[in-house]
């Protein structure tokens, strides 16, 4: 990927025609926090570049106020509001949830902090859509409540939210406007999530894909950790969202 100016060009990804359509249907529903696809050229797609800067791993010390949480909730539910009127039918998708959390709703699938657009420490932008595809709302907010709150082991949380992973999950269900009926079921999401999620990371790093294998040997400690603490604490977590 590079920046040219204001565009982004990126390698187009087997699923890029249902990537395209989802960005078209963002663009003609108004919704401005995505990308526009300006050209596909050969193997190449030209999308708009969003002004702003991504939070990335581990959430840097700008990034951890309350707004800033809110407003990514805010932003997604936007997004999903957005999406409910596409229809995605017989679309190339490429990975997709698992089933039980796969629905008519085309979601962003991979919300991590590196994916979202801030400006002056607010939401602004969703990015790189190149794993949306049928899934849910369930399956969106358990991704982002692992990375926002952060749901992670205490030495691999930023000393400020340690006390706070709980408050925040709440907060941040609350910003969204998620059904109390609903909000056990993200709890229950969280872990099959981060599964899937790191599987798409461990399969690539097998494949032989060298920024994955360097990435792995990164995090794969940190995240057994993360797993483990959801695990430990699922009781509490499905206290905390209500």
């Amino acid at each position: 990927m590079c920046r040219c100016g204001d565009t982004v060009r990126r390698p187009l990804a087997p699923s890029g025609r249902a990537t395209h359509a989802v960005l078209e249907h963002l663009r003609r529903a108004g919704f401005s926090a995505a990308p526009r696809v300006l050209a596909v050229e050969g193997e190449t797609e030209v999308l708009s570049w969003i002004p702003g800067r991504a939070a990335r791993s581990p959430l840097p010390d700008w990034s951890l106020g309350e707004g800033t949480l809110t407003s990514v909730a805010e932003l997604i539910g936007r997004f999903h509001a957005t999406m409910r009127s596409f229809d995605g039918t017989g679309l190339p998708w490429g990975r997709l949830p698992p089933a039980a959390y796969r629905g008519p709703l085309v979601s962003h699938n991979d919300l991590h902090p590196g994916n979202v657009i801030f400006d002056g420490g607010l939401a602004v932008g969703l990015i790189d859509f190149d794993l949306a595809g049928p899934g849910s709302v369930i399956w969106d907010l358990a991704t982002a409540l692992r990375c926002w709150c952060p749901l992670a082991d205490d030495p691999d949380v930023p000393p400020a939210l340690a006390d706070r992973r709980f408050h925040r999950l709440a907060l941040f269900l609350d910003a969204y406007g998620l059904a109390a009926a609903d909000r056990a079921a993200v709890v229950r999401a969280l872990v099959p999530n981060h599964d899937w999620t790191y599987r798409i990371v461990t399969d690539a790093a097998r494949a032989g894909h060298r920024g994955f294998e360097e990435y792995w040997r990164e995090v794969a400690r940190r995240t057994d950790r993360a797993r483990d603490w959801m695990l430990r604490h699922g009781r509490a977590l499905v206290a905390a969202a209500g």
